[in-house]
């Protein structure tokens, strides 16, 4: 029995690769059992047996190619024949991911034939996160996953019905609260601990300060923490503004244990533009503190909108200050960074400068804040106004000084990205392609791309506009004794407008182009609409890899 449950013919020998008009039988397995009711016409020959795997017989008589089609027939006269199969209809075994591309293309082809102009059903495309993933046909493995490839799970591209692209999911960050100017902003689960910690302690200073308010004295302080990150979200949204001002994009915002941050996609192109987007934020928190000093003014001391104004104020202080501080990743850092870069024209001094002086800053906070506090150089009651002992200080002082050092160290790490981006060229990472029309068997098309020296196939229509990519993963999931009967189109991805791609691309352009689609392959086209090449994602991967590890 072969795969499909069909009985095999009775014959050892290897049936002949298939023509569109009349598809032959699947080849015999070595060793499939003769049926006993099944007349031979004529004994075996010696040199019957089975012919390795992916080649043709070297007996010229008994090779048919698909020029002949009038040689459709099995081997034997008699015995059973099985129900020709047409590519799309035969299976393929799944196979294992492969381990160097080069595996797909057969070494030491015979002989070109000329492809059938069949028609066939094309895959459907894959599915993303936020849609149902159907189950992947026993014939085809999961694409491996790769940097812009977010989805490993979804099934793998099989005959069916068409699917649309799928749109890469949008960054969560938490619970999202609106869209201020476009920009999703979440609150971080991390959010309602701090929250609840500013709550505690901003009650126990209320009860000595406003006694009378007894219990409610955790609502006032629970009123006060909301403001307080509302101050916060105002000091993000200028950087905001800034940034959308420069036409840099804006992934979110998102509000966190310890403050906030605006993921900015893109850096800022001159020194001044990127000194500008880090100093309106404690700006903006410096004109709150001084609002809030007006109103302070404005009302009674020792009432709860009093407490809450002084409070304010001299959070939103606190932040701006805080922020000013020379090192990465602080605003104050950034600004140092568009300092450097301004007076050496490198932007990346700037960031190793702005970064060591952030780690510089984080030892500073780990070993400085405990000793100021029990020093009394915050004030005599500094311990009675933070509300926390010495252990809960230096618990505090390392959270601050980690999240000091790992801001400076991933700040590092981006720009030299950043520096790396530009080698990573469409043009120079796509590989040569074959274009073959739907019906070509599998054998024929990887022996047309080794006779070209191509590494890809491009399936065709009969006008030579492409339509679909030949997933190199298939490829390497049908045996070699099987692709004759295999045809390319059921082993192919539709192409869809996100994966065409030009040759022009480089760096985090391609690398966006690439985010917004996710697929293993792409087709390089150029300006003209030319088919230039196929682009794989693990090309892109290795490359970036291989650009990471070069020293700076």
């Amino acid at each position: 029995m072969d795969e499909s449950g069909r009985p095999q013919s009775g014959t050892g020998g290897t049936t002949p690769p298939p023509h569109a008009d009349t598809p032959p039988e699947p080849p015999a397995e070595p060793g499939a059992p003769t049926p006993a009711d099944a007349p031979k016409s004529e004994a075996p020959r010696a040199d019957d047996s089975p012919s390795p795997a992916g080649t043709e017989p070297d007996d010229p008589d008994a090779t048919v190619t698909p020029d002949s089609p009038s040689q459709a027939e099995p081997a034997t006269a008699d015995g059973p024949k099985d129900k020709a199969q047409g590519a799309d209809e035969s299976p393929s075994p799944a196979g294992a991911e492969p381990d160097d591309t080069d595996v797909t293309v057969t070494p030491d082809s015979p002989s070109q034939a000329e492809p059938a102009a069949a028609d066939a059903t094309r895959p459907a495309s894959p599915t993303g996160e936020t849609t149902p993933v159907a189950p992947p046909a026993a014939s085809a493995q999961p694409p491996e996953a790769t940097p812009f490839d977010r989805h490993p799970e979804r099934a793998a591209a099989t005959s069916g019905k068409r699917k649309g692209p799928a749109k890469p999911p949008e960054p969560r960050g938490g619970l999202l609260m609106g869209r201020p100017f476009g920009v999703p902003v979440y609150v971080a689960p991390s959010w309602f601990l701090v929250a609840a910690l500013i709550t505690w302690v901003f009650g126990g200073q209320l009860d000595r300060v406003l006694p009378e308010l007894g219990a409610l004295r955790y609502l006032v302080a629970l009123f006060f923490a909301v403001a307080f990150y509302a101050s916060v979200l105002v000091h993000e949204l200028a950087h905001t503004v800034a940034a959308l001002r420069y036409k840099l994009p804006v992934r979110r915002i998102q509000l966190q244990f310890f403050g906030g941050v605006s993921e900015i996609e893109k850096e800022s192109e001159t020194p001044g533009r990127e000194f500008v987007l880090a100093f309106v934020g404690p700006l903006l928190s410096l004109v709150l503190a001084g609002v809030f000093y007006l109103g302070l003014k404005a009302v009674e001391p020792g009432t709860v909108p009093g407490v809450l104004l002084a409070g304010l104020m001299i959070s939103n202080l606190i932040v701006a200050v805080f922020n000013l501080l020379p090192g990465l990743p602080l605003d104050g850092g950034r600004m140092l960074r568009a300092v450097v870069w301004k007076i050496t024209g490198k932007p990346m001094s700037g960031t190793i400068a702005a970064a060591w002086v952030g780690r510089a800053l984080a030892v500073s906070v780990l070993i400085g804040l405990p000793l100021l506090t029990q020093s009394g150089a915050l004030g005599p009651d500094a311990e009675d106004v933070s509300g926390m002992d010495t252990v809960l200080d230096a618990l505090l002082a390392a959270i601050l000084a980690a999240i000091i050092w790992t801001g400076a160290g991933n700040s590092l790490r981006m720009a030299r990205l950043r520096e790396h981006l530009p080698e990573l060229r469409a043009r120079t990472l796509t590989r040569r392609a074959v274009p073959v029309e739907p019906a070509t068997p599998l054998s024929e098309a990887l022996r047309r791309a080794n006779e070209a020296g191509a590494r890809a196939l491009v399936v065709v229509d009969a006008d030579g506009e492409p339509r679909s990519l030949v997933r190199e993963a298939a490829i390497v999931g049908v045996p070699e004794h099987r692709r004759p009967w295999v045809a390319v189109s059921g082993l192919a991805q539709d192409l869809t407008d996100g994966m065409r791609v030009s040759a022009e691309l480089a760096g985090e352009d391609l690398l966006d182009t690439l985010r917004a689609t996710p697929a293993t392959e792409y087709l390089v086209v150029e300006d003209n609409g030319a088919i230039y090449g196929v682009l794989s994602a693990a090309d892109v991967e290795r490359a970036f890899v291989k650009a990471m590890a070069r020293p700076s």
